[in-house]
């Protein structure tokens, strides 16, 4: 498929559900619309809306792939995968207009890494398939004992707006290695370019049934959340909705459920840290996707000694920073628009409350008279009982605060639900590993901040979530041990 005859574009978006290797119309004719966030214009109300019926389809295609798809070669499967990835790849510049008409993420600044991130994923997932061994124990008391991985069968991914196809990488590549049948619903905010994947979905081989796209809101993750034939479900999203999918998973027939949830991430930058690398690390870190990013570093903490000299550049950075937000169409545009109306009143909301009692270092404002821009925005010296202090924004928004020693600090790091990513900057290695090893969070950089590697986990402690993305624990969370015991006396 070249890309001449994608059969995709912001001219002919994909409009039907994608279930066992075909495009369908749903049984239920419900549509929603959605807008484009650089000027909230009408990007299409034809969006279709997955039902029961429709996910009952799905579940049934699925079930009856699973036993071809988990008895197909390892060579075979892992072809599948890396042709997958390789369209993914090929059509990457037209997935990405598909996802920035409704999510207003520039291609070279975010738009590009979501693509790479889907592509790689399943290059990476793919090479497990063969390796992804049990163990063996040394014979004793006259058995053997051995443990296979087994795949769960059908299983749901349920992705979030923020990362539309790079979270489909972290989610269906583990899933399909490991010989489940996989179920996505999208993010009813983007929900184009996941829809468009049907047509690579068939292209790379995939049996019918085995990877399906289910477009639809809140109420479609739900059925899928609380099906009786539903396996496994990963979800990404907030800590409310998350906590319904649990218990929708628990309630029903107790499937595996993996979450990965909100944060506030805590950097903590020491007086001996390179100075220009803390400022650059946590500047990306709130600005990337328009801080729209759940490891965004949304908590900066700065030794007393260097207080003043970090805040003067981190100000300066941000606001340079600014000169770039722009029409997500234009290949310069550093930051673009937060996803739709509902987030920019969230945001704006935050900046409006914190502003009444704290100081704004910079940013606060609207950008333009249309469409949903706004400015990187610092709040200094912020307590800790401020809901900007404590709530996860989920825009460019940081608090900037000041500290004397590491017990403080780390006492400060640690007050809160939330764990999923933290960051120490300091030149002093035993500094560093050491509070490495007391920040309560799923995820720590040395002198970094907000990434993550494919073949390491990535998830939260506390209510940042449960379970792992990413690398063998990604493929343990989509198999179920078996032990099976031989034995060697009869």
């Amino acid at each position: 498929m070249s890309p001449a005859t994608f059969p995709f574009s912001r001219g002919t978006l994909p409009t039907q559900l994608f279930i066992n290797n075909e495009y369908i119309d749903p049984k239920d004719p419900s549509t929603f619309s959605v807008f484009n966030p650089r000027d909230n214009s009408l990007v299409s109300n034809k969006v279709p809306q997955a039902g029961p019926e429709d996910v009952d389809a799905a579940v049934s295609a699925a079930e009856a792939a699973f036993p071809q798809w988990k008895a197909i070669t390892a060579t075979e499967r892992r072809r599948i995968l890396l042709k997958f990835a390789a369209l993914v790849q090929e059509h990457a510049e037209a997935l990405a207009e598909l996802t920035r008409l409704t999510l207003g993420a520039p291609y070279n600044a975010f738009g590009k890494f979501e693509i790479d991130l889907c592509t790689n994923a399943f290059e990476y997932n793919a090479g497990w398939i063969d390796k992804f061994a049990g163990e063996a124990y040394p014979q004793q008391d006259g058995f053997m004992r051995i443990t296979r991985h087994e795949p769960l069968g059908v299983t749901a991914g349920i992705v979030p707006w923020n990362g539309p196809i790079g979270t489909v990488g972290l989610k269906a590549a583990p899933a399909l290695a490991t010989g489940n049948c996989f179920i996505l619903k999208p993010s009813e905010k983007t929900p184009f370019a996941a829809l468009a994947l049907g047509a690579l979905i068939k292209e790379a081989g995939f049996p019918p049934g085995v990877f399906q796209v289910l477009s639809g809101d809140g109420k479609t993750g739900a059925l899928l959340a609380s099906h009786m034939r539903v396996r496994k479900v990963s979800f990404t999203g907030s800590i409310p909705t998350g906590k319904k999918v649990q218990k929708m998973a628990a309630e029903s027939n107790l499937k595996r459920v993996t979450l990965e949830l909100g944060g506030k991430s805590p950097a903590v930058v020491f007086d001996d840290a390179n100075l220009e690398n803390a400022v650059t690390w946590c500047v990306n870190a709130i600005t990337i996707n328009t801080g729209q990013a759940c490891f965004a570093a949304s908590r900066v903490y700065v030794q007393e000694g260097i207080f003043d000299k970090f805040t003067e550049k981190y100000k300066a950075a941000l606001e340079e920073k600014a000169k770039g937000i722009n029409d997500p169409e234009d290949p310069s545009t550093v930051m673009g628009p937060l996803v739709d109306k509902a987030q920019f009143q969230r945001v704006t909301g935050f900046v409006e409350r914190g502003a009444q009692t704290n100081k704004i270092l910079t940013g606060g404002q609207r950008v333009g008279d249309k469409g949903f821009y706004i400015q990187p925005t610092v709040f200094t010296d912020v307590k800790q009982d401020e809901e900007i202090y404590k709530e996860e924004i989920f825009g460019p928004v940081s608090i900037l605060n000041s500290f004397k020693t590491e017990e403080e600090v780390l006492k400060k790091a640690n007050a809160t639900e939330y764990g999923l990513m933290a960051g120490v900057f300091t030149q002093d290695i035993n500094r560093a590993l050491r509070v490495a090893s007391e920040f309560e969070s799923g995820m720590v950089g040395v002198n970094c901040i907000s990434l993550n590697f494919l073949n390491t986990p990535f998830g939260g402690s506390k209510q940042s979530g449960l379970g792992r993305e990413c690398g063998r624990d990604a493929l343990e969370h989509f198999t179920e041990p078996k032990t099976v015991m031989i034995n060697l006396t009869y």
